[in-house]
């Protein structure tokens, strides 16, 4: 609608719409340009593979509450005594090698469709947690008005190319029933990529479900058009909620995210080395099984670890050793060519402080340069997971754009070697009036939509605002401008009778 509003318009009148405009432009995912930092040698990565497959052969992983899967393991060739299953070296590795190296997660909107393996990078924003905070409300449990809120944000982002899931967990709909309304609002309220249901196998099927009302059943069942977060319970436990969701995905062509979730030290061992075998010998032990349920099934290797405050028992973020276990963890998973989950904008400050922008742009670089593929908590993560931040989300987005400048490395082509403007500008010049300035300037430099450069005279004039202020402000904005993307009206309708029907299907649980 706005496109043809702007058509109609005069030649004045659309330039000055253009210029007032908020933009639904999406950066395409990252493709890296730069090499990846690389913490392990070929004797560590070796010394650590070879104790991962010790561990599954004589330790073994527990698969609770889950006859099927213990068969299956035990058909496979394992040795199945009672939860415990002990998997033969190799074994494992072998079988997660028809798991495909790279997944096209297609979007609604064909344009937003990402690439999830090898040399990419595709953000998406933080998901899980029960509370969120505004500099109005404060620190509050969410809503489904703020999960709405949340989507609208990532589908405005420039630098997010993934709306993500449980953007936060909205306390006031039902716990049997919340998944339906959050699934509704990232098919409806934006066209970007999104995930499914893991909090029940029913769930992930709601998931599939509805996921075939918007892209049609023949688009789903051929194709990946949700990735899904299914977390082990470490140490080295498979429970049978979260199996039986990558159960449903795995069987319908949908990715899962299989991801350890670790306080080192508290639920794996202290050592770099040690948490990253445990680390690997959990993810084999995960993605092999999806490839019983289906071979070939797309399956992406998850990596979520924290240290831990020796005094207090709380987690920790930004730490160098999260730094050597990400970058680690990517050097094995790109020796096994699987797609690789880990870092984001992760903190333990309890406000949008200099903490959390420190904690968060070491993990986020760490995450470039470390090989991440599939990059959740990518923006709006505060207090280390129990809180989704208005303001956090937009200042992490904006930051994002550095990633995407980063990635692309050095250019050395003709243009960027500037002999042109070396020469006309000559000894004692300057280069701000010269043609290759002329040329390149609105391109050369990446430009916050968020942060203040303005003299201190009028900043001060301006209100001296802070960063959690301008960012508070920018929420306003990209809400108050929001434009829902178009849609069938046929496929919302049936989307909304399928969530009515399910939810008149029950009553109401809170547990």
């Amino acid at each position: 609608m706005a496109e043809r509003r702007r058509a109609r318009g005069g030649g004045g009148a659309a330039r000055r719409a253009e210029r007032t405009s908020v933009s639904f432009e999406t950066a395409k995912f990252i493709e890296r340009n730069i090499p990846m930092f690389e913490v392990l040698n070929d004797e560590a990565l070796e010394i650590i593979e070879y104790n991962a497959d010790t561990i599954l052969e004589e330790v073994g992983v527990n698969f609770v509450n889950n006859p099927a899967a213990l068969a299956r393991w035990k058909e496979a060739g394992a040795d199945v005594v009672g939860e415990r299953v002990r998997i033969p070296r190799g074994l494992a590795r072998e079988l997660c090698k028809t798991a495909p190296s790279r997944i096209t997660q297609h979007a609604r909107n064909p344009e937003r469709t990402v690439e999830i393996g090898g040399n990419t990078l595709v953000c998406a924003p933080v998901y899980g947690p029960p509370f969120v905070r505004d500099v109005d409300g404060g620190r509050r449990y969410a809503t489904m008005d703020d999960f709405q809120k949340f989507v609208k944000l990532g589908y405005m982002s420039k630098w997010l190319h993934h709306s993500g899931g449980t953007v936060c967990e909205p306390t006031d709909v039902p716990v049997n029933k919340r998944h339906l309304d959050m699934l509704l609002a990232h098919m409806t309220l934006s066209d970007k990529p999104y995930m499914g249901s893991v909090t029940e196998p029913s769930r992930a099927q709601d998931s599939v479900e509805m996921s075939k009302i918007l892209f049609g059943d023949e688009f789903v069942d051929n194709n990946t058009v949700m990735t899904s977060l299914t977390n082990i319970n470490s140490p080295m436990t498979f429970d049978d909620v979260m199996m039986g969701a990558l159960e449903v995905y795995a069987a319908n062509n949908q990715a899962c995210i299989v991801s350890p979730f670790i306080v080192g030290g508290a639920m794996a061992p202290v050592s770099v080395a040690g948490t990253l075998t445990q680390v690997l010998a959990e993810v084999m032990a995960g993605i092999a099984y999806s490839q019983l349920v289906r071979k070939g099934a797309p399956v992406i290797f998850g990596t979520f670890v924290t240290s831990i405050d020796m005094n207090s028992g709380a987690p920790t973020f930004g730490t160098p050793e999260a730094t050597h276990i990400l970058s680690g963890a990517g050097q094995l998973a790109r020796r096994m060519g699987l797609p690789y989950r880990s870092g984001g904008g992760l903190c333990g400050s309890k406000l949008p402080d200099a903490q959390a922008a420190y904690e968060s742009s070491n993990t986020l670089n760490a995450a470039l340069l470390g090989g991440v593929n599939f990059m959740l908590h990518s923006c709006g993560w505060l207090e280390g997971g129990l809180v989704s931040s208005f303001e956090k989300f937009v200042m992490d987005a904006d930051q994002l754009g550095i990633l995407h400048h980063l990635a692309k490395g050095v250019q050395v082509d003709e243009n960027a070697q500037a002999m042109d403007a070396i020469r006309e500008v000559g000894p004692g010049g300057h280069y701000l009036g010269c043609a290759h300035t002329q040329a390149n300037f609105k391109s050369a430099f990446w430009r916050t939509d968020l942060m203040d450069y303005k003299p201190f005279e009028t900043w001060q004039d301006e209100g001296a605002r802070d960063t959690q202020t301008l960012a508070a402000q920018r929420v306003q904005t990209m809400l108050a401008t929001y434009q829902k993307p178009e849609i069938d009206p046929a496929i919302e309708e049936a989307l909304n009778a399928y969530v009515a029907k399910k939810k008149e299907s029950m009553p109401d649980s809170f547990v």
